[in-house]
């Protein structure tokens, strides 16, 4: 912990800011007692009772979430392959590997043998739906970290799921793989909090260190954007240790778990490449290297600091460049490449035609921040407490790191402020920056934002908790008494909370008892078409989210599916997607009989699609792509020219000749048509 001076209590005695309760003899609440069993009972309780208030929020937040999912669906209604159907696009895949593997002889007589006691399909939901529990506990658990008391994370609870819509998407988005990791990354963000204490013991240091090894390892293991988000992570680490705002060991340690989970995660995945080329380990490797080579970086006078931090960070952003550049050579790795082009297309740095990064752009998810976030989130005050809060941080965070660089006795201007203590400790500073960087990121792609609002629960909480935030107020407007910063820590906390229950406990009880149920009848007769009809060893063609779909249903093999992080497969789906391009039937049967697809699926609603604005649509981002006009009203490139052929999708619909020699339509409904493929010779 970093204070700007101390605190004098009594006369002539000074007490240090940075001392523990037990050590002045005070409980969680503030209330100082002469008898050290008595503050020990007292601790004890409090930490029971927050305990199981913890327990009880984080299953509750789990049967929620459930019985929205049964609602919507009435899930426990339908068909086996309705409750496939609904789990969409890229959540099929994920669940059809389940579904193998419970299907296979050697699993059934294993470990994951459930049939006799729950359907193999709900003991999937409901660990995803336990998982909740495990998420919504460390959001509790944090942000009781950080102020000392459980009701803040009571009321950190209390705002992800009153901000449900913000927080998560797992009652409708079941198998996603950010479903399986946020929750340890919430466990993740806990420990780290906790390490970051002052005056831990060395066994609960280390402790402490394996459990965010565990949660770090598991986060990673469960996402493919893990490398993106531990990069954050650790930017923020080394900014606040460039600026001496947390203990430089443990940092050290911190960045050697993050390289050692992915690594450990790059062994499991069969040696995925991708890991080995990630900024993440390029970059931490570069920290620890500078570090080594760059000694006395703490030590000199302001200008001397800021001149050496300049040459350091510097130094560190090249070595990280070279050293990531040298392992993609090495390895000839291209994995990642579409999502650096999809970047630099994102924030101007020159437009693509690029396809890969042309469809990312495109979807809503990979879009800034829409504004109507932040009037939900102010519905429930969440957003003005956290610009409240977040403010004042800053400033303490601003002031404090002059201070590190300066020297405590170069700060003349602190001299002004004698009646405030300006205090940052380096659980609340880590999570300072940790809430700003991933707010960027959330603004910026939208798809983030369930990593930056739970924070946002997490961080408003602990500072309308927080005495030392309070304290500094009251201060900084001469207002300060003990008593009075206890009446304000806990009276604001809960009048804020029974504001929530008031205005939002009617909706909630509305939502429940809200029914629907799943509807797709021509999705349903397109899978029970395929597997009634269709040999098991067919191969067939398609968009990616359908065919998510007919792996899990009908087990048929594919050609293309949502996993997008492998180039040949990114090249494949392209490749495939051209039978909603301008282009002969000659080639298109060619692509198709190159990958071996026995029969096709073409989608009105991808061939006719009106749910993107002209340029954004699939059939005009391959347009693009292969130099061709788009269809419609409006401009277009000059250097793109008109194709010699029609569209594929729409014109195999006429029966022409050119077209019925190769392709056999064999079903279609209202949404779906089939084609066979001629083998010929």
């Amino acid at each position: 912990m970093t204070t700007i001076r101390q605190r004098r209590v009594g006369k002539g005695t000074e007490v240090p800011e940075d001392q523990p309760p037990e050590e002045k003899n005070v409980k969680p609440d503030g209330k100082i007692v002469s008898d050290h069993t008595g503050g020990k009972l007292w601790n004890i309780l409090s930490i029971t009772v927050g305990g199981i208030l913890a327990i009880c929020l984080g299953l509750l937040t789990s049967v929620y979430v459930a019985t929205l999912h049964e609602n919507d669906l009435w899930f426990s209604n339908i068909k086996e392959v309705e409750r496939e159907i609904s789990f969409r696009t890229e959540c099929g895949l994920y669940y059809s590997y389940y579904k193998q593997m419970i299907q296979a002889a050697s699993i059934q007589q294993g470990i994951v043998n459930c049939k006799q006691y729950l359907e193999p399909v709900y003991f999937y939901i409901y660990t995803l739906f336990g998982l909740q529990a495990v998420y919504v506990i460390a959001l509790y658990v944090t942000s009781w970290l950080l102020s000392g008391t459980w009701l803040s994370g009571l009321l950190a609870a209390c705002w992800y799921i009153t901000n449900r819509v913000d927080t998560t998407r797992v009652e409708f988005t079941i198998p996603l793989r950010e479903n399986w990791a946020l929750p340890f990354f919430a466990v993740q963000i806990a420990a780290i909090t906790y390490l970051f204490r002052t005056h831990l013991q060395p066994v609960q240091e280390r402790l402490t260190l394996m459990a965010v090894f565990i949660a770090t390892f598991l986060f990673s293991l469960t996402w493919q954007f893990n490398q993106f988000m531990m990069l954050i992570q650790a930017l923020a680490l080394f900014i606040l240790d460039c600026f001496d705002m947390l203990p430089t060991a443990k940092v050290t340690w911190l960045y050697i778990i993050q390289i050692s989970g992915l690594l450990l995660v790059c062994v499991l995945q069969f040696f995925n490449s991708m890991i080995l080329g990630s900024l993440l380990i390029s970059f931490n490797a570069s920290v620890l290297i500078a570090r080594t080579i760059q000694k006395n970086l703490k030590k000199g006078g302001l200008l001397n600091r800021l001149g050496k931090l300049i040459i350091h960070v510097l130094f560190v952003l090249c070595l990280t460049l070279i050293i990531n550049k040298f392992i993609k050579k090495i390895l000839n790795l291209e994995s990642d490449e579409h999502i650096f082009k999809f970047l630099k297309a994102k924030f101007g740095f020159g437009a693509t035609r690029d396809f890969d990064a042309n469809l990312y752009l495109c979807e809503e998810a990979f879009g800034l921040l829409p504004l109507n976030t932040f009037s939900r989130l102010s519905d429930t005050l969440l957003f003005y407490i956290y610009i409240f809060v977040l403010f004042l941080m800053t400033v303490a965070a601003i002031i404090v790191a002059f201070r590190n660089l300066s020297g405590s006795n170069r700060v003349q201007f602190m001299e002004k402020m004698e009646e405030c203590t300006i205090i940052l400790k380096p659980d609340a500073a880590y999570n300072l920056i940790h809430t700003v960087l991933f707010g960027c990121l959330a603004l910026s792609t939208m798809r983030m934002k369930y990593l930056w609002i739970s924070h946002m629960c997490v961080f408003a909480s602990f500072g309308l908790c927080s005495t030392e935030v309070w304290k500094l107020i009251l201060k900084c407007i001469h207002l300060y008494t003990s008593q009075r910063t206890h009446v304000i820590k806990y009276s604001i906390p809960i009048i804020t909370l029974l504001f929530i229950s008031y205005k939002f406990w009617p909706g909630i009880m509305d939502e429940l008892s809200e029914l629907r149920e799943f509807y797709d009848p021509d999705t349903v007769e397109l899978m029970n078409w395929i597997k009634s009809n269709t040999p098991n060893t067919a191969v067939f063609a398609g968009s990616m989210q359908l065919l998510a779909g007919v792996k899990l249903c009908t087990g048929r093999t594919l050609t293309n599916h949502p996993h997008y992080e492998d180039k040949n497969l990114r090249e494949r789906t392209k490749q495939i997607y051209q039978m909603y391009a301008k282009r002969s039937p000659e080639d298109v049967y060619r692509i198709l009989r190159s990958f071996g697809t026995d029969y096709v699926i073409l989608e009105d609603s991808i061939c006719y699609e009106r749910r993107h604005s002209r340029g954004c649509r699939l059939r005009d981002l391959l347009d693009i792509a292969n130099g061709h006009i788009m269809d419609g009203l409006g401009e277009n490139e000059p250097d793109l020219k008109p194709s010699l052929y029609p569209r594929f999708c729409e014109e195999i619909k006429k029966n022409l000749p050119s077209y019925t020699i190769r392709f056999t339509r064999v079903f279609q409904n209202k949404t779906f048509h089939v084609y066979k493929l001629a083998k010929h010779k």
